[in-house]
């Protein structure tokens, strides 16, 4: 799932569940990264790092997204 040309050879079946996956991992960054800076001992490097990783899902969920949302002219 590395390249947008990967997801045009996905079957929406096999889309939506990696859609899952993916909005469970950003869920468990963003509950990590939370409990991190709660913790106030967190490395910021750490946490930065975490951040952009929930960044590249949040990118990969609204590719996903759009590909499985069908173009509706009003």
């Amino acid at each position: 799932m590395n390249a947008p040309s990967d997801i045009s050879m996905k079957t929406d079946e096999v889309l939506r569940v990696e859609l899952e996956v993916f909005r469970r991992e950003h869920r468990d960054l963003d509950e990590a990264i939370r409990a991190l800076e709660e913790k106030g001992t967190a490395d910021q490097l750490t946490i930065k790092r975490l951040k952009k990783q929930k960044l590249r899902l949040k990118d990969k969920i609204a590719l996903i997204e759009d590909r499985l949302t069908p173009d509706i002219i009003a």
